[in-house]
């Protein structure tokens, strides 16, 4: 699709066209007699100047198309777009590997997580993994590979086998804290109850609160017993039974409530999915600042295409065949 910038730049060159068939024909000048021994070949050679006037019209066309700047529109390009910043603060305890949500509840907030972010290409996303000790297993980045790939990284069994819920808020917090972008959103998802850990989950809510930083809690497990793997022993997969519903929900609850956010609850793999939609609509990456539009200009090769052809037109006008009346 082809847009003009200065349509009614189409007149000029019209005009232009109309005073040079004016000239080319002569119109308005007297009749001259003149004496030259090429008179008569050039009268006998009505086409040739007929064929001059087409490629004369020919030239002022391209000329008044390009002075009407055509030009082509390639992509919307927005001049600034307003980023979040979104930790997922991960339990990577042994519980995790309950299979009540199968295969089990990390593989499947892994596979939700991978697929909230595909929906937020403009967001910086970065990764807290905790057990009895916590770890920033990714910083704030968007890069789509990198992020793909260190979600396959967030295992069970590296950082000890407590439930540290405070501090791995704490650090995504201070993570949070040293950038500039304005919104800034934790995702905390656990399936169990703090019991370890200096800082305790609502002392880090309540920084999280001093900075502007939401904090969306999940618990994510069912009300029922479930099973976790214990070993590999000769005779298959061993498997430890563990109550259900031991996900601390006050305290979930009371850290959203500070910061601003939500509490949810996971029990099955579609309500988890469930909830990261309502989390993805809630939280929707904003363009402020108007874009513009990036233009291929074409109104170049007419205006060349019509000067070079308009120049030779004149030049075996004046001085190839010349003109007698």
């Amino acid at each position: 699709m082809i847009e003009y910038r200065t349509p009614y730049y189409l007149a000029i060159g019209l005009l232009g066209l109309l005073i040079w068939s004016l000239d080319f024909w002569k119109v308005f000048y007297r009749p001259q007699l003149h004496f030259s021994i090429r008179m008569s070949s050039v009268k006998s050679k009505d086409w040739l100047r007929l064929l001059q006037f087409v490629l004369g019209v020919t030239s002022w066309l391209f000329l008044s198309f390009a002075l009407m700047g055509p030009r082509k529109p390639l992509k919307f390009a927005p001049d600034s777009v307003e980023v979040n910043d979104i930790f997922f603060v991960v339990d990577v305890s042994r519980s995790m590997l309950a299979d009540d949500l199968p295969p089990n509840r990390l593989e499947v907030a892994k596979a939700k997580i991978r697929d909230f972010i595909k929906l937020r290409p403009t967001d910086r996303i970065g990764i807290v993994m905790f057990s009895e000790k916590v770890f920033t297993l990714l910083p704030l980045t968007t890069d789509a590979g990198v992020i793909d790939q260190v979600i396959d990284d967030i295992n069970v069994g590296n950082l000890g086998g407590g439930t540290n819920i405070g501090d791995a808020l704490g650090l995504a917090v201070a993570r949070a804290v040293d950038t500039e972008t304005k919104n800034k959103v934790i995702i905390l998802l656990t399936d169990g109850v703090n019991n370890i850990g200096n800082m305790s989950p609502i002392q880090a809510a309540e920084m999280a609160q001093k900075y502007s930083i939401k904090v969306y809690t999940i618990g994510i497990g069912t009300d029922d017993s479930a099973r976790i793997p214990v070993n590999n022993g000769v005779f298959g997969t061993r498997y430890q039974v563990i109550p259900g519903g031991s996900i601390d929900i006050k305290t979930l609850e009371k850290i959203s409530e500070l910061t601003g956010g939500k509490t949810y609850v996971a029990k099955s793999e579609e309500s988890l999915k469930e909830i990261l939609d309502d989390i993805q609509n809630l939280e929707k990456t904003k363009i402020h600042s108007k874009g513009r539009i990036v233009y291929d200009e074409i109104y170049y090769s007419y205006l060349l295409y019509g000067v070079v052809l308009l120049f030779l037109v004149e030049c075996f006008r004046r001085f190839r065949v010349k003109e007698y009346l």
